[in-house]
């Protein structure tokens, strides 16, 4: 079969592999029909997620065809149509029975590597580093799918592809980024990053109550999109200081929450960027928290810090002392999907949510090295691409 596999810092390459099997009962086979690049794949291009290796099988955003099942897998049939969660979770484990899949216990066999930069390990992640569990992911033809009877998820034949496939991962990742905001009807919440995930966590805010959302970006397209298609305020983070701007825009206080929907690969103006990529850069620091800080610093005392975005290891110059003595509470968190297929489906289905309306490529699987390249560097006004294996 056809799969994108990683060869190192910004060298991805469609090439032809072993098709998967069935290696355990629980397992199915999926055709993929659609398949994803999120941003924090990203952070695999870029070469700064540690536990790589030459030929890993990307992608963790897919859906399709049940084409192959392992004995034990008694909730799917043969030619059913499903959506995958990105973590993968075995339903049974301490953590899996609080709903918290993404911690799952028994699902990453790598959980050795994870302990030793994390301290525990998380779950396992399709295409997502030795660090998860090396799992072959799915920007491929066919994925093998683990603890198929707990993770996907049967759609309607009524619905398209593009309207359902973002439920793999960023459209409950935005929200779970709001609905940690605790929002209160009334309140401002304030939104670092307005790619696919920003955009999902806006909706979501504005959903569950917020009266005003302020996007941050700096990217035309994309805090276009925030206002017309979102309904947000935004302010380009190159053209005003950021902390400033949202205490006048509320008053002197700040936001009530504030969603980092960022990252580990934040950009921002003057020498905190600086400092950060040079840090980066020489591997003296793992990620880049330059919109973590601006939010913690942004966030009204008594706030809520909710982080969607992906961070791998360590970050410098934390302002943890604007944490502490200011009664911020911090969320974070790989998503738990699976515990928001379900009501997320439903929302869709009512049209509370278009996720088909943040997609600005349509790709072959052939054409995911391009896709990757225009999605780092932000041409063709590139939001979101969508790449079809058939």
């Amino acid at each position: 079969m056809k799969a994108t596999c990683w060869h190192g810092k910004r060298d991805v390459r469609v090439e032809q592999v072993p098709d998967p099997t069935i290696l355990n009962p629980r397992d199915a086979i999926i055709k993929v029909s659609s398949t994803a690049i999120c941003g924090s794949d990203l952070h695999l291009y870029n070469g700064v997620v540690p536990a790589m290796e030459q030929g890993d099988i990307l992608g963790h955003e897919f859906m399709g065809e049940v084409v192959a099942l392992g004995a034990g897998v008694s909730k799917l049939t043969v030619g059913e149509r499903v959506v995958v969660p990105f973590p993968i979770a075995c339903g049974q484990c301490f953590f899996c029975e609080q709903q918290l899949f993404s911690v799952c216990e028994n699902s990453n066999p790598n959980a050795y590597l994870a302990e030793k930069m994390w301290g525990h390990a998380g779950a396992g992640i399709f295409g997502y580093s030795h660090l998860t569990g090396g799992y072959a992911g799915g920007q491929a033809e066919f994925v093998r799918v683990p603890y198929a009877d707990v993770g996907p998820i049967s759609i309607p034949a009524e619905l398209k592809d593009e309207e359902v496939l973002f439920l793999s991962d960023i459209l409950p990742t935005g929200y779970m980024a709001a609905e940690a905001c605790d929002i209160k009807p009334g309140q401002v919440v304030a939104v670092w990053g307005c790619g696919p995930v920003g955009q999902f966590a806006i909706q979501s805010a504005f959903l569950l109550g917020a009266e005003r959302v302020i996007a941050i970006d700096r990217q035309p397209e994309r805090l276009r999109m925030a206002r017309e298609l979102s309904g947000a305020e935004t302010l380009h983070f190159e053209e005003v200081d950021v902390p400033d701007a949202l205490r006048e825009m509320t008053g002197g206080r700040g936001p009530d929450a504030c969603i980092d929907a960022v990252g580990m690969e934040a950009h921002g103006a003057g020498i905190g960027q600086v400092y950060d990529r040079l840090k980066q850069t020489l591997k003296l620091e793992s990620d880049r928290p330059i919109a973590l800080r601006e939010a913690l610093m942004s966030c009204r005392n008594g706030g809520v810090v909710s982080v969607a975005g992906v961070y791998g290891g360590f970050s410098d110059k934390f302002p943890f002392g604007s944490a502490m003595n200011r009664s911020l509470t911090i969320r974070t968190g790989q998503t738990h999907v699976q515990r928001y297929l379900q009501p997320l489906l439903e929302r869709i289905q009512r049209g509370q949510f278009n996720p088909a309306a943040i997609i600005s490529h349509h790709l072959s699987l052939d054409e995911a090295p391009h896709g990757y390249e225009i999605f780092q560097k932000k041409q063709e006004q590139c939001i979101k691409v969508v790449m079809h294996p058939g």
